[in-house]
């Protein structure tokens, strides 16, 4: 009899951690991931091939995906490295007039090296809208792509 009980015991006991377990592995599976962060950046551009060579020549990105629609043509460009979000440049076809707004901010760029990467910015076709400059914990420049949509160079110390 004693040996009967002992079973039950472990059985039980057993029987109740595989439950314990099983609903703190219910409870833990969030929806979404647990740090969710921007994935892409779109911009509408008017030249799209002199757009994509800049941020190839200036920032070494590749393109990821070609998207041609009727209606207009994206192309997906991704950083070297792993993480940070994407880049799409975005052609309508209907010739319709592109203007920057004054409502967005800066596409931004986290470095290493602002210096070198405000170099191939302006030899890229680039404009400074503000050279490379050192400030408390970080040195930044701000360049303009050839269609005049601001790029913040940033390195936090």
């Amino acid at each position: 009899m004693t040996k009967h009980l002992g079973a039950a015991r472990v059985l039980a006991m057993a029987a109740s951690l595989t439950l314990a377990m099983a609903a703190q592995g219910a409870q833990a599976a969030p929806a979404d991931p647990p740090s969710l962060r921007p994935s892409f950046l779109k911009f509408t551009v008017s030249d799209l091939p002199a757009m994509q060579a800049f941020y190839e020549k200036a920032f070494g990105m590749t393109q990821q995906k070609r998207l041609d629609n009727p209606g207009g043509v994206e192309v997906i460009l991704t950083a070297p490295g792993p993480g940070g979000a994407d880049l799409a440049l975005v052609y309508y076809k209907d010739g319709r007039k592109v203007a920057l707004g004054t409502a967005n901010g800066p596409i931004g760029f986290y470095l290493q090296d602002v210096d070198a990467a405000y170099a191939r910015a302006m030899a890229a076709g680039g404009t400074s809208k503000s050279p490379p400059r050192a400030g408390p914990g970080s040195k930044v420049a701000i360049v303009a792509d050839p269609e005049g949509h601001d790029i913040e160079l940033l390195h936090l110390d």
